[in-house]
């Protein structure tokens, strides 16, 4: 049986990094196009929604033939939950008497996902899974050069009581990303966070985890998606 899967796509007009983030041109389209076209791009996908409480953004996904959720303001400011966006997007949903199987959000931070990443999270999705993200491994290991810095100044590890002397000894560490989330509406909906449940981690390539947050993020995301092995994946 085939499942139904609606992407959502998270907009805020807000941001203080970065002003109007999410509709940066890279590579000749504005972060939120590159997110829909991928979406369109996905054959699992049934429909598309823009969860946003800006005018501009909602404009840029209405000329792209997507539907818009509009966002109640007090979950678009900038220490809102986006789990409780997730809620209220699939609370809209919902009202539309609109039912689906499986949830994909695709952040417009990670132009530099390709196709096959977001494929092999949505076949992620098994019966014994609550949700799926991405992941890549750790340049820095919380037990050798990580550390925290006290009110005296002073420097401990992260795992400072830990016995492990070898960094070979150490388990494998993994920063996480932003390239899809995939998850259920009812978990979503029953949950307060993500990790309530049973949540796996698709390994994908650094090089294709930018997570576009400040200035250099969008330097280096630019300069990486204008190179022609990375527009062919979004344009």
């Amino acid at each position: 049986m085939n499942k139904k899967t609606f992407c959502f796509i998270f907009a805020r007009g807000n941001s203080k990094g970065i002003p109007k983030k999410n509709i940066l041109p890279i590579a000749g389209l504005p972060l939120l196009v590159h997110s829909i076209n991928m979406a369109k791009r996905l054959k699992e996908v049934d429909r598309i929604f823009v969860s946003t409480d800006c005018a501009e953004i909602s404009d840029i996904a209405y000329h792209q033939k997507v539907d818009v959720i509009k966002r109640p303001l007090d979950l678009a400011q900038d220490d809102s939950s986006e789990w409780l966006a997730w809620q209220h997007a699939i609370k809209y949903v919902e009202a539309l008497e609109e039912k689906f199987d499986r949830f994909l959000s695709l952040p417009t931070t990670a132009p530099l996902r390709t196709k096959e990443d977001i494929e092999r999270c949505l076949l992620a999705l098994k019966k014994d899974v609550d949700l799926v993200l991405t992941m890549s491994k750790s340049k820095r290991s919380p037990w050798f050069n990580m550390v925290t810095r006290d009110e005296s100044s002073r420097l401990n590890l992260i795992f400072n009581k830990s016995r492990i002397n070898r960094r070979q000894d150490t388990p494998p560490c993994y920063d996480l990303t932003t390239i899809a989330y995939v998850s259920r509406p009812d978990y979503i909906l029953k949950s307060s966070s993500m990790w309530d449940g049973i949540v796996h981690g698709i390994e994908i390539p650094s090089e294709r985890c930018i997570d576009i947050d400040n200035p250099f993020d969008y330097s280096v995301a630019r300069l990486l998606m204008e190179q022609s092995k990375f527009t062919e994946y979004n344009i």
